[in-house]
């Protein structure tokens, strides 16, 4: 074989290039470089410095002709000239040169059919565990007959960009070039930066096949292999609801929904670890081994146990392992058509009902909606619940405009007859502050009827502000807690929040989708 190299890439000069090595390698080697310490359980436990979240202001897509119809532009979007993206370009690939690089080859997409090739180019040996572990591992066959990538991946955590001369927002950059089929990573050691670049390509190209891509976890019945989908932010339960040990684990975050069904995009799991208890999410808890990478927990150095409940560092404490770790995994990632959608929300105004039901344009119009609460460490700055429309359950990472995504999800709901609800795992009996974050015990029960069909036969009250039908019992739940009014001490306050959020949810659906048809605008709240 001929000895690798990414001189086609005008990275030259390097020193050691490490190709497609093991997890017991990229272990050794993270080691070795004092990237991190083992944990008692024999996971690799590092730190990430200032960058512990994303960094959405840090996010650019190289603006080129080709591809600028193409793009939603804005506050999410936020485009690069060609030229600006090139001469920081230049400057990594200066960078990298006498340096020891880690490369993995690996596939988004679990049906062969829609299957995209990535190659990811690391400095640390700690995220080139990451990606290895998120991403689809090729058999030895398929490394083989690798060939040529179809997007390629560059990460330097130890490049930092200069602002003024660069064009960027500070010493951090995530660049998206659609056309050269490559993305630069500078500046931040934050794994989750390089998942979701993956991610924001795949919403990109799926479309194109006649794919909708979704921020989404999925899981299905061992037995009768009816799926079910999980829309939501990071922080709203999709890792946890769709863990379930009496159901098939399909993915915890990123699909595409075909002709053929539902599939994941990648071959492992990005989990929260915040107050993480056996007891509550024994599937995570025992992902925490050999081969898995935990982010800025804090770890005891003598004994080298975790604290998960020591929030330190940050909220957004994380780790990655492969999908194979959730003893009742589904491999490969593939599922048939939902028979139920769940869109999950975290509210912190605690007045959303713990679960509604949705018709298709109710359905169409919480989808593009998107609302929830961001939750403190899921992006930099955020300290507390901040509520927050996000289109489409995933704004950051969808490049085109959202009614693209959402036509095609209406396309399929019409199709396949699917079921849809409204879950709130956010805050119940008051506002943040006041009111207490919904007991995941409940959540299960609630998501567990709308699987199993038993809240279909059920008493439903119309709730008049925001349009839902809520269903006034389900097993296993307090009677008392399905109507969130009634676990208010102080009514008029309820009311006033409720309008509140309501009147909220008017201002961003008018300022955002003034085009949207009439009876999907009719389907939302009425402050």
């Amino acid at each position: 074989m001929k000895p690798f190299n990414l001189e086609y890439l005008g990275i030259f000069n390097t020193a050691e290039i490490y190709h497609n090595l093991t997890p017991a390698e990229l272990t050794e080697e993270a080691l070795f470089r004092g990237e991190g310490i083992l944990s008692n359980t024999g996971a690799l436990v590092i730190e990430t410095g200032k960058y512990t979240g994303r960094s959405p202001d840090d996010k650019f897509i190289v603006d080129v002709p080709k591809i600028h119809k193409k793009i939603a532009w804005g506050k999410v979007n936020r485009p690069i000239s060609l030229e600006k993206y090139n001469a920081i370009r230049a400057k990594m690939v200066a960078y990298l040169q006498g340096r020891d690089l880690f490369v993995f080859d690996g596939f988004a997409g679990a049906d062969p059919d829609h299957r995209k090739k990535f190659r990811v180019i690391n400095e640390l040996a700690c995220q080139n565990l990451f990606i290895h572990q998120l991403l689809i591992r090729p058999t030895a066959k398929e490394l083989h007959y690798f060939g040529k990538p179809d997007f390629t991946i560059i990460v330097a955590p130890d490049f930092h960009c200069s602002p003024e001369i660069d064009g960027v927002n500070s010493e951090a950059a995530i660049l998206v070039n659609y056309v050269d089929k490559e993305v630069l990573i500078a500046g931040s050691a934050y794994a989750g930066e390089i998942k979701k670049s993956v991610f924001s390509v795949m919403n990109f190209l799926m479309p194109k096949e006649d794919v909708l891509p979704m921020h989404c976890s999925a899981n299905m019945d061992p037995v009768t292999h009816e799926t079910a989908i999980f829309f939501g932010l990071s922080g709203t339960g999709k890792t946890t609801l769709s863990a379930d040990p009496n159901r098939k684990l399909i993915g915890d975050d990123e699909h595409g929904w075909s002709e053929n069904g539902v599939f994941n995009f990648e071959g492992g799991c990005y989990a929260k670890c915040i107050n993480l208890k056996e007891e509550n999410e024994p599937e995570i808890y025992h992902a925490i081994k050999f081969g898995s990478l935990v982010e800025n927990v804090v770890i005891d150095e003598k004994t080298r146990v975790l604290d998960f409940d020591d929030a330190r560092f940050t909220e957004n404490t994380r780790v990655g392992y492969p999908i194979e770790y959730i003893d009742n995994a589904e491999i490969p990632g593939v599922g048939g058509i939902p028979k139920v959608v769940i869109f999950l929300t975290a509210d912190a105004f605690g007045v959303l009902p713990p679960i509604s039901r949705l018709d298709k344009n109710a359905a169409m119009y919480h989808f593009v909606t998107g609302f929830t609460s961001k939750l403190a460490g899921t992006e930099r700055g955020v300290k507390e619940p901040q509520p927050t429309f996000s289109t489409l359950f995933g704004e950051p990472f969808m490049p085109m405009d959202p009614q693209v995504y959402a036509k095609m999800l209406g396309d399929k709901l019409d199709k396949y007859g699917t079921k849809v609800y409204l879950v709130n795992t956010g805050w119940s009996g008051g506002s943040y502050g006041v009111g207490s974050r919904m007991k995941l015990s409940y959540t299960r029960a609630m998501v567990t009827a709308a699987l199993n069909g038993e809240l279909e036969n059920v008493e439903y009250k119309h709730d008049k502000v925001f349009n839902l039908d809520v269903p006034q019992s389900c097993p296993n739940v307090p009677k008392n807690i399905m109507n969130p009014r009634d676990t208010w001490a102080d009514k008029n306050a309820y009311d006033a929040t409720a309008k509140k959020l309501a009147g909220m949810f008017q201002d961003n659906f008018a300022k955002k989708y003034p085009s949207m048809p009439q009876e999907i605008v009719e389907a939302g709240p009425k402050a």
